[in-house]
């Protein structure tokens, strides 16, 4: 019999907009969660962050105790934020590699949709010797109606997977760039020819999911508010133009319509995008974010 994986994980505690969701998904599954977090609730870039939200988050979900804290000094303002990005990760996950055979690197917007597939996944690339499981996620943009999402899609409305880095990497491994890495992925995907429109149209597909397995980012799904403050603390704020991506957002939004209707017209940096069903939970209504004492409500 196959010995099974010693899998651990680290979690960035910055967001908590779909926290619980994340961590619920997978904490069955993995024996020890780093928590990572700058002790002075400071962002890379320098803004505050909503520590204490997303420790009581973790504390009513870590019922077996799985969770050590890890507090460290990741606001290293001398530094480039994606550079700062990289160094948390890397401490974060050297301490998750302890006793480890795989580490899980999701962030908390993003929420496995059928973890026993993921897990499965990993075993695969590790019998294959893979570095890492590049595994197939769904970028959704704004929630536009109870259960409705406006998803990242191709121009022609079809599935779209997203690559953010490997969601799981073998122990003890080094950081490239944020979560990217040298060395072999073993490369999941939602159809058997590659559907990431930013991936050559070759690349290889080791094997093929359904879209309802993939993992659900919830990457712009939030308060207007909460976007607005995540473009002060985001490491990729430098690269985008914050009043320009928070109109369309906000237009998007209210004209979901319009807006899959225009996808075929639309350079693919622009976006293109498809209406979605997604079941709630794990979506629903983004969590509010006080920025201050308060718990955590559903808007």
């Amino acid at each position: 019999m196959t010995r099974p994986l010693r899998l651990h994980a680290y979690v960035l505690v910055a967001d908590p907009s779909y926290l619980r969701e994340s961590l619920e998904a997978y904490y069955p599954h993995v024996d020890r969660i780093v928590l990572s977090y700058d002790r002075t609730a400071t962002s890379w870039t320098g803004t505050p962050l909503p520590v204490e939200q997303c420790l009581r988050i973790i504390e009513e979900v870590d019922v077996a105790g799985k969770c050590v804290h890890a507090p460290g000094d990741f606001a290293r303002l001398d530094h480039e934020p994606l550079d700062n990005d990289t160094f948390q990760r890397q401490t974060a996950l050297d301490l998750a590699s302890e006793g480890a055979d795989w580490v899980i690197q999701l962030d908390t917007d993003e929420v496995m949709a059928d973890p026993a597939l993921f897990i499965e996944m990993l075993r695969r690339a590790d019998a294959a010797g893979a570095a890492g499981l590049d595994y197939p996620a769904r970028w959704l943009y704004t929630r536009t109606a109870p259960g409705r999402y406006l998803e990242v899609t191709d121009r022609l409305w079809r599935h779209a997977a997203s690559y953010p880095g490997p969601l799981a990497v073998r122990a003890g491994t080094t950081l490239r760039h944020a979560r990217q890495i040298g060395g072999e992925l073993f490369r999941v995907d939602l159809a058997p020819q590659n559907t990431d429109p930013w991936h050559p149209a070759d690349a290889r597909v080791d094997a093929v999911i359904a879209p309802e397995s993939a993992v659900l980012h919830f990457s712009w799904v939030r308060d207007p508010e909460v976007i607005r403050r995540k473009f002060d603390w985001s490491g990729h704020t430098a690269f985008m133009r914050p009043p320009i991506v928070l109109r369309r957002w906000l237009w998007r939004t209210r004209h979901p319509l319009l807006t899959v209707l225009t996808t075929p017209l639309r350079r693919k940096e622009d976006g293109c995008y498809r209406l979605s069903r997604i079941p709630e939970p794990p979506g629903g209504e983004p969590i509010a974010v006080p920025f201050g004492d308060g718990e955590a409500t559903r808007r």
